[in-house]
């Protein structure tokens, strides 16, 4: 058996650039293979800074090469589904960006597709294999807080205006899957699945929309039917937050603005007991969630592990997506 995998990236993304391919090119059980891009010239210094030799000027460039195991995938979200199908016919295992897809019609027909070439296929939902993620999972299963009541999260930002006025913006285009919600409050309703252990009933939200038709910036509330509830907030057009709390029947799990990208840092949460104001501080050691991500993808590739984020959880976090945005289109509330 393989002792290491080799890795494809499919796009020059920021998100590849900045945190994927570090991330690959530092984890012990991959190496950094190909780089397939649109542009050669726009890749040229990426190519250079991460001393990969191969850069293809096509996706099925990189798919044909039968040296490559594993394709990432950080192209706009309209292009996931078609290019997640591609690579697992020709045999790649895949790691597709989040959102897995834009719809869970699409996330389903990804799934079909990994079952059938008998690969494997995970979204790239990173925050949850950095330590600090998996201790307050655990604190919460263990009963740290009681009984599990309400999970209140954010993920907003102010775009740039330069990238508001961006004509090729993805993030503001409806037909490439674009929207706050698909963008970012994707994490919001992973994080609030994940803790209360189980699948909302029914769901409601508002939100303000970019001319060109998709949201900009949205709040939502999930029920989960006796088993918590859950809101959220995902935004384009305000001040920073990045945050969840996690509220029990004995106490609450709280965390600064860097809850889902805390980089490489210490990071910190909060226990507070029911009747506190300020809880204790817990540290977790700075790691790069992102090559852990990588690592633990690459092993269940190699044989030595199942994967942590099976695609039926991507595709049940696509229909609540689905139906928020369903929600928030006609003002009322969406059963599941």
């Amino acid at each position: 058996m393989a002792e290491t995998v080799k890795w494809g990236v499919m796009g020059n993304a920021t998100i590849a650039r900045k945190c994927v391919i570090p991330a690959i090119r530092k984890s012990r059980n991959g190496e950094m293979h190909a780089l397939a891009t649109r542009s050669l010239a726009q890749a040229a210094q990426v190519a250079a800074d991460h001393h990969i030799d191969l850069v293809y000027d096509s996706y099925d460039a990189l798919l044909v090469d039968p040296d490559v195991d594993l394709v990432y995938i950080p192209l706009p979200n309209h292009l996931h589904h078609p290019w997640t199908i591609k690579a697992l016919e020709t045999g790649k295992h895949v790691l597709c960006e989040k959102p897995l897809a834009c719809s869970a019609k699409e996330a389903q027909e990804m799934a079909a597709a990994a079952e059938d070439s008998g690969r494997l296929l995970m979204e790239a939902f990173m925050y949850r294999f950095h330590p600090r993620s998996r201790r307050i999972k655990q604190l919460v299963a263990e009963g740290a807080i009681g009984t599990p009541r309400l999970v209140r999260s954010a993920f907003c930002y102010r775009m740039r205006q330069a990238d508001w006025n961006d004509q090729q913006n993805a993030r503001l285009k409806p037909k490439m899957g674009g929207g706050a919600l698909l963008d970012v409050g994707c994490y919001s309703v992973s994080v609030a699945r994940w803790f209360l252990g189980g699948e909302p009933t029914q769901v409601q939200a508002q939100a303000e929309y970019h001319p060109d038709g998709v949201d900009v910036h949205m709040i939502g509330s999930l029920g989960f039917a006796g088993r918590g509830l859950a809101s959220f907030e995902a935004s384009f057009i305000s001040a920073l937050q990045q945050t969840y709390c996690v509220s029990g029947s004995d106490g609450a799990i709280e965390l600064p603005h860097n809850a889902f990208v805390p980089w490489e840092n210490e990071a910190v949460f909060y226990v507070r007991a029911p009747d506190q104001e300020a809880g204790q501080q817990h540290i977790v050691p700075g790691a790069d969630e992102y090559q852990l991500m990588v690592e633990h993808f690459a092993d269940a590739a190699l044989g030595r592990s199942e994967l942590m984020s099976p695609i039926a959880d991507s595709i049940q976090n696509m229909r609540v997506l689905d139906a928020l945005a369903q929600a928030a289109r006609t003002g009322t509330t969406i059963k599941l």
